[in-house]
């Protein structure tokens, strides 16, 4: 079998050349690996009871080296990198210095799944790629995004942005970049969207959007995370921070939660890291009853949607914010669902387009609790499984135990490839709940908290792989 070798330079190159198609072809491929592992069974090669437990080893000198292993049922992976020690975001007080590259140092390698290795590629920029590319998948489905608050000016913002811009790039009309100060890191990224090629932004459709890039050491930096935070339609955190990146009654307030917003967490990877307030947190997963109140409000889902259920364990912000395995949701459970809003469909401005009247039930009360103590959102997918006869009597294991309690097929796919029924029957089967989910997720207040999984990293890479021997890139070796 030939070994492809890909280079940072090679890396980039790929990633930097893509189309919008491409990319829709990259989350594809993500998106039934992601699907696979939430819901699969013991026979599913990339199901999460057949995925090995990642090790993780911590230096004298702070740094932290990850060894990653995955499988899926076309392959087997192992990621090592290696993170230094991470300056502390918000205090000045670390011996660390604050312009020190905490960007992961490794490689990736690939192989069948009969152990022939066919790629070997340097992680530093698949790690920020393939994280992003995963937060992308709730991105495209946002009903607005039109302003995007990002912390951290490093690969995972640069790409988290760069993706917004090549799937929604239409409808973005500001940026707003927030760092420790203006460092020549922060600024490179600044430039780098600014002078970016013309005719692309053109073709993209952000000729006209507008970035900004502010420092936490500026004066009125309070004002201006206030009105920052509070306009945005995403918050992206990119931070190995130990402090909330915000004060929480920025969106905890009556004025703070008018607005819909999808909250990106992706810095934080270990207990003692936090970019969400725990009270931002808190108020996601609280189910809210039925008694009569006169404030608008964006809607809260009761739940927090996690790469995987090791969030729990592993997120700064769910363990101080005491959340649960049942107040998550997998990204794989919902990323197939059927009825996410359609691309084209956007609201105006108005804050409270997407909110609800308190008086009126929460359209994502879906996790109230049920007689038998299961949430309403896992009895949705369980019911409708079993009206069209797709559930599975293999349970996940009591340590995987999401809001989701039942295995299921893909009966809610948007591109089921073995369905004979058409768009408009399969829509009848969803219930009221599914749609409720739906809306929740275009237009409701989500947070989502990824630690990353190696799996991103094989579904990445191999494709990745893939185009590279189209595109002639790298170094290919026969017969390895």
């Amino acid at each position: 079998m030939s070994l492809t070798v890909l280079s940072d330079a090679n890396v980039k190159q790929i990633l930097n050349s893509l189309t919008k198609d491409e990319v829709e072809t990259l989350q594809a491929g993500l998106r039934n690996s992601l699907h696979e592992y939430s819901t699969g069974t013991n026979s599913s090669g990339a199901a999460a009871v057949n995925q090995p437990k990642r090790t993780v080893l911590e230096s004298s000198t702070g740094t932290t080296s990850l060894f990653m292993p995955s499988t899926s049922t076309t392959g087997i992976g192992m990621k090592v990198v290696t993170l230094a020690a991470p300056p502390s975001y918000t205090t000045n007080g670390c011996s660390v210095p604050e312009n020190k590259d905490t960007t992961p140092q490794g490689a990736v390698t690939l192989m069948s799944a009969d152990g022939k290795p066919f790629g070997f590629l340097n992680a530093e920029e698949v790690t920020a790629f393939r994280t992003a590319l995963a937060s992308s998948l709730l991105m495209i489905r946002r009903r607005k995004v039109k302003t995007l608050t990002v912390f951290g000016t490093g690969k995972q913002a640069y790409w988290h942005v760069r993706l917004a811009l090549i799937l929604r790039g239409n409808t973005i009309k500001k940026v707003h970049l927030i760092n420790r100060d203006f460092n020549e890191r922060s600024t490179s990224l600044m430039k780098a969207f600014v002078s970016f090629d013309a005719a692309t932004k053109r073709r993209e459709g952000w000729f006209d959007t507008t970035f900004d890039l502010t420092s936490l050491k500026y004066v009125e930096v309070d004002r201006l995370l206030k009105d920052y935070v509070r306009a945005a339609d995403i918050i992206i955190c990119t931070t190995p921070s130990t402090e909330p990146l915000f004060d929480h009654t920025v969106l905890t307030n009556t004025e703070g939660r008018k607005r819909a917003r999808l909250i990106i967490a992706v810095g934080s990877y270990k207990p003692h890291m936090i970019e969400v307030p725990p009270e931002v947190v808190k108020q996601a997963i609280k189910v809210h009853g039925h008694g009569h109140h006169y404030h608008k409000r964006a809607e809260e889902g009761g739940v927090i949607v996690v790469d995987t259920l090791d969030c729990v364990e592993e997120a700064g912000e769910l363990k101080q914010a005491g959340v649960g395995p049942d107040r998550t949701v997998e990204l794989g459970e919902i990323v197939l669902l059927e009825n996410l809003v359609p691309l084209d469909v956007h609201d105006d401005d108005s804050p409270l387009d997407s909110s609800t009247d308190d008086s009126s039930r929460s359209s994502m009360d879906l996790l109230s609790a049920s007689g038998d103590g299961m949430s309403s959102l896992a009895m949705a997918f369980r019911d409708s499984a079993i009206e069209d006869g797709s559930a599975t009597p293999t349970s996940k294991s009591p340590s995987r135990k999401s809001s989701f309690s039942l295995s299921r097929k893909a009966s809610f796919s948007l591109r089921s490839r073995n369905s004979s029924q058409g768009p408009r029957e399969r829509k009848k089967k969803q219930t009221e709940r599914e749609d409720r989910m739906c809306s929740w997720l275009s237009s409701g207040n989500v947070i989502y908290k990824s630690v990353g999984m190696g799996l991103m990293d094989l579904t990445v890479g191999a494709d990745l792989v893939r185009i590279a021997r189209f595109k002639k890139i790298g170094t290919t070796i026969d017969e390895f």
